[in-house]
């Protein structure tokens, strides 16, 4: 038996006790008006979960903690139906444990079956710019504070994010989904920052973002400034193309779930 067939057989292994949520609804998401489709996913004291309008890649995605552009394959069905999902555990459940759960539902609810890949592809280092990081310390410790808001990423809408509290590394992961490639933390700066970022997302060449050329060094107030602009006035760092090895999920089989 060759690593490809272990993978395949771990992945549809049946669940130990324990890595199951106790009961799971899944129900496919109300239609609504174009447009106005809203996705939330909220994990919950005690291990459990409420997610509306997402779709089973974006649950593979939470399962496996992957990324878009990571899993390939599968039916389009996949992007496009949206399910209204809630599940809790037999006891209290970290996240970890829940991430378990979500896995064995997946192969039991919507029979997914993947196996992993290991490619060289293009990637991102993010790495301090000429003149030094522009970083602002963290008002407020990771995991709470004043107001409570500590160690959060915050999507506001296409280009534009903000976080409290929260280290470099989750600033390059960010900026990893944003731009459907792999960014890799080559900073070695410590610590927990405050960031606001908004720019104006470009066109995708192959998938990919296009690096633009000359030395980043228009304003970044600019209303057509890139990223890569911003990241550089704003914050004194930059991304550099490079490639490396990026974990694949290739989707083997998918089947919709029924409604219950």
């Amino acid at each position: 038996m060759n690593r490809r067939q272990l993978l395949i057989i771990a992945a549809g292994s049946f669940a130990l006790k324990g890595q199951e949520f106790e009961a799971a609804s899944i129900k496919p998401s109300p239609p609504v008006a174009m447009g106005m489709m809203k996705v939330g996913i909220s994990m919950m004291p005690g291990g459990r979960i409420s997610m509306a309008g997402i779709t089973v890649r974006l649950l593979i995605q939470q399962a496996y903690g992957v990324k878009d552009f990571q899993v390939v394959g599968g039916p389009d069905w996949m992007r496009s139906e949206r399910y209204d999902i809630t599940a809790k555990p037999e006891g209290a459940a970290t996240q970890d444990q829940v991430k378990v759960m979500i896995q064995a539902m997946l192969r039991d609810r919507f029979k997914l079956v993947f196996h992993r890949e290991t490619k060289e592809l293009p990637t991102y280092a993010l790495v301090v710019a000429k003149g030094g990081p522009k970083l602002k310390a963290a008002e407020m410790s990771v995991g709470g504070g004043e107001g409570g808001r500590g160690g959060q990423v915050r999507i506001m809408g296409r280009g534009r994010f903000e976080a409290d509290g929260v280290p470099v590394s989750a600033l390059a992961n960010s900026i990893s989904n944003a731009l459907g490639r792999s960014v890799i933390d080559k900073t070695e700066l410590q610590g927990i920052y405050d960031f606001r970022l908004e720019w104006t997302p470009e066109e995708r060449d192959g998938g990919l973002m296009k690096v633009p050329a000359g030395d980043g060094s228009a304003p970044s107030d600019n209303p057509g400034a890139s990223i890569f602009t911003v990241l550089q006035d704003q914050l004194g760092l930059k991304l550099e193309s490079t490639k490396g090895p990026v974990e694949i999920l290739v989707i083997e089989k998918a089947e919709k779930a029924s409604g219950n």
